[in-house]
């Protein structure tokens, strides 16, 4: 057997689907494995993966995830997670709790930037400087200011948690994870049940590093074009300190159910007295290990639910018994692996009927087969996914890290979940013998299953007080149990807390975090080929990018020829285009020859002001691809979406609008962020107003509306659907983006412009839209145990121009200030700041806050803070670094396609680009003070809108002024 630096080698196989050299270790001494891809992908990876099964729902992984990035032994200072955002030019940096595991995955396109980022989480995780404060900043704690104050609970994981316990459909999932395998760890919450999360004590917290976070119990990995070399030496210095130990990691397997059962749940629905019900269906499977059954479920996932044409979607949709489809599909993520499907928005006393539609439906499929044009629509789509290998800005060796973990952790062959043409190929073979396969897995898997549990999740608008009212019970016990002693000891400790907090690091601790110097910064711009074609009355662009034999066709119509009250219909008229049929084909037929012969198409939005002028730029994108020889079938099935969508198909449209409703009802609280900066940034622009119109808030108000109108008045409707086609696919009002190699692109231009040639041709007439009044000081409620607080302005109305500095002064404030003052100290899970260089609006923004007067004040110190900062040679260098890394974030070829389109249309050219990279470069304290003279006024001249529950929002001094205008969102 091979060994090396410590390790032996296990395993050495190419893996052609990856174009990777791939080899299993185990390190000699501990036990370690890793699993290394070797590659000429320069976007490398690692990570390190403990198996870590809770004892109990206090949260326990989920806080020694945070706790483990708060300082080390080798890297002494209160944040290295933080640090390393502030001044690395990573392309990925995170950590993960999963119900069973524990992921610390990192990567960056630059050499020494990688291997920086590996050491410091390989001590992080190895040797921590966890503490009783850090458990209590990072989990929970006592707070008390003074003896007759009032004693709370904070903690970051304690109110992310909270926030978490407030969605519907995070609750949903959660139950029917722990109802499903009521005997193992899964039926306990990794991240924390906030009523649990209290009973957590630092002996345990300890205990449980001890007993998990040990090199016997790793699994490492490496991907990309590094050194292979390089990667064992590195961690057998690191591992080369332990030795082995036994650790009992292992994941039961739960017995199986000799009969379904039913589980019931609530969700806090507050007011919202037409908050309904959702209902769940989910099913053990086998465990993970064999590779053929799992990418056969996943494959039968996407044949039943995977688009709106699928057989058991289309019957649950079509049933009228719910708004939209719930559940997670498959799911391969656990010991034994689970299917799930329901509906939401029904009446509760009606669950039976949606578990009886599905059982129905899964057995007419099962017995009469499922239509091979579905299968095969199916099987390309999951074929083209996994050869495209494009996860957007996810890296793809990260994604191969966790498919590879699905069967890693759980002791099977870690290479086997990477090589899917074996399996690809044995599942066509049994198709092509005429075997029913797939009907063969709902029969085995999910009719003669058992193992199956129906979640029925009701509103209770009295949950919500019960439980404010459990918690006050409790901080009430504990304070009147505690002396006079123990309650000044607890005064002490949340003075001591804050010290710490405030405490910055010494300039000797930060200066043990690695980092680039300047020199290490490329300082040209990083420029993408663009070729601008003239045709007749509309352009293309074409992008000379080498893709592997793929066509990425971004096909853009201007929305400036729509009347500003159109603009609402957009969402709707968008999927009408893809989900309603043509003249030819009905819906089901037009997404099955989509899935067959496409990569698919998707649509969406782009709007932006256009910085120094008063216009706008907002289009709807049909975004498509294919292989090269699709070209004609993608062209042609976009030439019948545009021309023939059948947007009278007044049953199908109704289904859409109540979908698109019922998913922004039921997702306010997993994007707070986005809905109160999305209702901001509407305040200043009409691109931002436009945007809110078609996918905020007064989106959820328009789509109520208009389903009352589709039911009442359809012709007038349909009228609207038709005026926007006619407006918007025209010669004029077109862009064609382009992203593919030269030589293909000659092979395919003539049939590009056949296509562009022949939408009619109307000369283009630009309609100017108003944006309305808002309130200044706006307040939306929803039923949350946390908040979302946000504040913003534009500066460059009040004087401020616009310099590349701002980028590295942003990347600092939120890396310290509001890191700081926020998060640590505030609780909330995240502080955010967002400055948008084409508007000039600045955001101030919170997610999952239990604070909001507090927050405001954050927000409105934060410029008196940049006027004074004395920041020093190193961290200076680091927000660059930082920013640097923002502006050459890594793209796969189809980004960068569309990134250049972006630019073309906000007219940002190259020259300016490297104007803003130099003065990026040179960035010196005199400009962090400027902007600090900048931000002066958000204070002064701010707009807030602050989204959370309403007895959070009326204490706030803004309602107790008389200042806010507030409004029920649910």
């Amino acid at each position: 057997m091979q060994s090396k630096h410590g390790f032996e080698l296990i395993e050495d196989r190419y893996v052609k689907e990856l174009n990777s050299q791939t080899r299993l270790w185990r390190h000699i001494h501990t036990g370690a494995e890793l699993l290394s891809l070797e590659n000429d992908d320069e976007n490398k990876v690692f990570g390190i993966t403990f198996c870590t099964p809770p004892a109990d729902s206090t949260g326990i992984a989920h806080i020694m995830e945070h706790s483990v990035l708060c300082g080390s032994k080798k890297y002494p200072v209160k944040e290295p997670f933080i640090e390393l955002i502030k001044g690395s030019l990573n392309t990925f940096l995170n950590a993960f709790t999963y119900p069973d595991k524990t992921c610390y995955p990192v990567a960056s396109t630059n050499l020494k930037d990688f291997y920086n980022l590996v050491d410091v989480y390989l001590d992080a995780v190895f040797h921590p400087l966890v503490t009783p404060y850090t458990l209590a900043q990072e989990g929970w704690h006592y707070e008390l200011d003074s003896p007759e104050g009032e004693m709370i609970f904070k903690g970051v994981v304690f109110n992310e948690m909270k926030g978490v316990y407030s969605s519907p459909d995070e609750i949903l999932s959660d139950q029917g994870r722990r109802a499903l395998y009521p005997d193992t760890i899964y039926s306990l919450d990794s991240g924390g049940d906030p009523e649990v999360i209290p009973n957590l004590t630092f002996d345990q917290l300890m205990a449980f590093h001890r007993s998990y976070y040990h090199p016997s119990n790793a699994r490492i990995f490496f991907y990309g074009n590094d050194e292979p070399d390089s990667r064992l030496r590195l961690l057998d210095e690191t591992l080369g300190n332990f030795g082995q130990i036994e650790v009992r990691a292992e994941i039961p397997l739960q017995n199986k159910f000799s009969e379904p059962i039913l589980h019931q749940a609530t969700y806090e629905s507050g007011e919202d007295p037409e908050a309904k019900a959702q209902v769940c269906l989910n099913w053990m499977l086998p465990h993970a290990g064999d590779v053929t059954l799992t990418l056969g479920l996943s494959i039968l996932s996407h044949i039943l639910i995977g688009t709106p044409a699928s057989p058991l979607r289309k019957s649950l949709i079509e049933s009228g018994l719910g708004e939209d489809l719930t559940g997670e599909g498959f799911e391969p993520e656990y010991r034994q692996m689970m299917f799930s499907v329901g509906l939401k928005g029904i009446a509760a006393e009606k669950y039976h009927s949606v578990q009886g539609l599905i059982l129905e439906n899964l057995a007419s499929l099962a017995a009469k087969g499922i239509d091979p044009e579905t299968v095969q629509a199916s099987m390309n789509t999951l074929e083209f996914q996994l050869r495209e290998n494009n996860y957007g800005s996810f890296p793809r060796g990260l994604v191969v890290m966790l498919r590879s973990l699905n069967s890693w952790l759980y002791g099977f062959d870690p290479i086997a979940p990477l090589e899917f043409e074996k399996p690809l190929q044995e599942i066509k073979n049994q198709l092509s013998g005429g075997k029913p396969f797939f009907e063969a897995l709902i029969n085995e898997h999910l009719l003669n299953n058992p193992h199956r549990v129906t979640v029925l999740l009701k509103p209770d608008p009295e949950l919500g007080k019960r439980r404010a009212a459990v918690e006050s019970k409790r901080l009430a016990l504990a304070r009147s149990v505690m002396s006079a002693e123990q309650i000044q000891e607890m005064i002490a400790s949340t003075q001591e807390l804050k010290r710490r907090q405030e405490t910055p690091d010494s300039p000797e601790a930060l200066a043990t975090i690695p980092m680039l110097k300047r020199t290490d910064l490329e300082p040209t711009i990083k420029t993408i080929p663009t070729e601008e074609i003239n045709l007749a009355r509309s352009k293309i662009l074409f992008h000379d990018l080498f893709t592997n034999g793929i066509l990425y066709l971004d096909l853009g119509f201007n929305l400036n020829s729509l009347k500003p009250e159109w603009l609402p219909y957009l969402p709707v008229f968008s999927r009408a285009l893809l989900e309603t049929g043509t003249y030819q084909l009905d819906f089901v037929r037009l997404l099955q020859r989509l899935g067959q012969r496409t990569g698919g198409i998707h649509p969406t939005t782009f709007t932006s002001a256009v910085r120094s002028t008063q216009g706008s730029q907002a289009w709807l994108i049909l975004r498509g691809k294919a292989m090269l020889h699709q070209t004609e079938d993608l062209l042609g099935l976009l030439k019948d979406v545009l021309q023939t969508a059948r947007l009278d198909n007044r049953e199908r449209i109704r289904q859409i609008l109540v979908e698109n409703k019922a998913g922004l009802e039921s997702g306010m609280v997993d994007i707070g962020h986005r809905v109160i900066h999305s209702r901001l940034k509407a305040r200043f622009n009409e691109a931002d107003w436009a945007s809110e119109e078609m996918s905020g808030i007064s989106q959820l108000f328009f789509l109520r509306r208009l389903l009352k109108e589709v039911d009442e008045n359809w012709p007038a409707v349909q009228a609207v659907l038709e005026s926007i086609r006619a407006a918007l696919f025209t010669q004029s009002n077109t862009l064609c983006n382009l992203t593919l190699d030269a030589d293909n692109w000659q092979k395919i231009s003539s049939q590009v412009s056949g296509f562009i040639c022949e939408l009619p041709e109307v000369a283009p007439t630009p309609i100017s839209w108003q944006t309305p009044a808002y309130p200044k000081i706006e307040g939306l409620t929803l039923p949350a145990q946390v908040n979302y607080v946000g504040k913003a302005a534009n500066l460059y109305a009040h004087g401020y121009q616009l310099h590349g500095s701002s980028l590295a002064v942003l990347l600092y404030l939120r890396g310290t200030y509001l890191w700081e003052k926020v998060r640590v100290m505030g609780g909330a899970y995240g502080g955010f700041a967002v400055f948008d260089q084409q508007s000039g609006v600045f955001s101030f923004l919170s997610y999952h806050d239990p604070n909001l007067d507090q927050t405001l004040s954050v927000y409105d110190q934060a410029a008196e803070y940049l006027r004074g900062l004395e920041i020093s040679h190193s961290e200076l260098t680091k927000a660059i670094i930082g920013a640097i890394g923002e502006v050459d974030a890594y793209q796969l070829p189809d980004a960068r396609g569309y990134t250049a389109m972006v630019r073309y249309l906000l007219g940002i050219r190259d020259e300016e680009r490297q104007l803003r990279r130099d003065q990026l470069l040179n960035t010196t304290p005199a400009d962090f003070h400027a902007f600090g003279e900048a931000l002066d006024m958000v204070k002064r001249y701010g707009e807030v809108v602050v989204l959370g529950s309403p007895e959070a929002i009326q204490a706030s001094q803004a309602v107790l002024k008389g200042q806010m205008s507030i409004q029920r969102l649910i």
